[in-house]
């Protein structure tokens, strides 16, 4: 794709802030075209607790997100943080670890892109995007002062920032497609089934990519949720994390269904690092700032664990592979809290953060219907009826 080929320039401005370094942190992200000085669509979010340099990325992952749906020819990347400037232009080594998924993440979207160039400002220049970052951790929705800014889209992004419904087809719907071919196309219906009872579920302690085995109890729980599943005589798929205690489950619920089980190592649990093994009071008083910046940033793991940010991206992954494979189907993903919760953030479109507000019990089921005009539809949130008592 050339310049001359019809497609714009754009400018991405991006920027990120936190009131404490680390501490309440918020992205500001917008796209212009260099031409007209239009603005063309905005970002804001606040993302917990965090520090600057976590906000900054964020506000240019956002930014890179953003801009993909526009189809540029170039993008121009203006930041007033050198840091980020110099490691994504590939000048300085990125030594924080939390700063190097974030990184990769980045990176991985602007490689959709024909040709991204980053480009460092000073501060005043770029008060657009700070002025979006303030917004966001004031509570200004979006778009307030200026109502006709191109809103986010509803549902789910590829990395590369396109809707679902884009990653749904190899071939995007054209202008003269009727709309209502895709609203009356049969949505995925998506089961996620929380592996069942380990020891280490009943002692509530930090589980990640350990090997346990279900318990006795464990195993009565999903023998009842796959004589549930088997009754609904339309799951036509079973896929699960490769972990004992869901592969475990997942065969039992396969065996039910007289289906084979599939593997996705994107689906397993988040790397709980230090925290491994541990219960909640342990890890926080062994590591108190740790654990504190974990709770309430998702873009900081454990010490030598992985972020709940993280976690997004890898499920993303395998969630554009389940709708693009099993479309218009009812499928069975079992897996972990994490990933579930993490799933059910991105079908109601609300920040990551609010994965801290689900309880879900091992052995309950939750159920998403993914549409292929990129809506999302929630239905069933920790179902454990088929169980519970038994």
């Amino acid at each position: 794709m050339t310049e001359n080929s019809g497609k714009p320039h754009l400018i991405v401005e991006a920027d990120g802030g936190s009131r404490g370094n680390p501490g309440p942190a918020g992205y500001g992200a917008l796209v212009r075209n260099p031409v007209t000085g239009q603005v063309l669509a905005e970002r804001a979010e606040t993302i917990g607790r965090a520090t600057n340099n976590v906000a900054e990325y964020r506000g240019l992952i956002a930014g890179l997100e953003a801009v993909v749906e526009f189809e540029p020819s170039t993008v121009e990347v203006r930041m007033d943080s050198k840091l980020v400037v110099e490691q994504m232009s590939g000048r300085w080594k990125i030594k924080h670890a939390d700063l190097r998924p974030l990184a990769l993440h980045a990176r991985r979207l602007s490689q959709r892109l024909p040709r991204v160039t980053y480009t460092w400002i000073p501060r005043e220049q770029n008060s657009a995007a700070d002025r979006l970052a303030n917004q966001a951790l004031d509570g200004v929705p979006i778009g307030a002062a200026n109502p006709t800014v191109k809103r986010r889209r509803s549902g789910v992004r590829e990395e590369a920032g396109t809707t679902m419904a884009d990653s749904r087809s190899t071939e995007a719907p054209t202008r003269d497609q009727d709309s209502s071919e895709l609203l009356l196309a049969a949505p995925t219906r998506m089961y996620l089934v929380r592996h069942g009872l380990t020891a280490h579920t009943a002692d509530r302690r930090f589980s990640g990519l350990n090997d346990l085995p279900l318990t006795e109890q464990g195993t009565a729980q999903i023998v009842a949720v796959a004589a549930r599943l088997a009754a609904r005589g339309s799951i036509g798929a079973v896929l699960s994390s490769p972990l004992r205690r869901t592969r475990e489950s997942a065969q039992m619920v396969a065996d039910a269904l007289h289906l084979p089980l599939g593997i996705d190592d994107a689906l397993v649990e988040l790397d709980f690092g230090a925290f491994e093994g541990l219960l909640w009071s342990e890890a926080q008083a062994t590591y108190p700032e740790e654990f504190r910046a974990f709770r309430e940033s998702t873009d900081v793991g454990p010490p030598g664990g992985e972020s709940i940010f993280s976690v997004r991206a890898r499920v993303e992954l395998a969630l554009r592979r389940i709708l693009s494979e099993h479309e218009g189907r009812d499928v069975v993903v079992l897996t972990h809290v994490t990933p579930i919760k993490v799933l059910l953030c991105m079908a109601l479109d609300v920040p990551l953060s609010t994965v801290h507000r689900f309880f879900l019990a091992p052995a309950s089921v939750s159920i998403v219907e993914w549409y292929a005009d990129g809506r999302a539809s929630v239905t069933l949130v920790n179902d454990t009826s088929h169980w519970e008592g038994a």
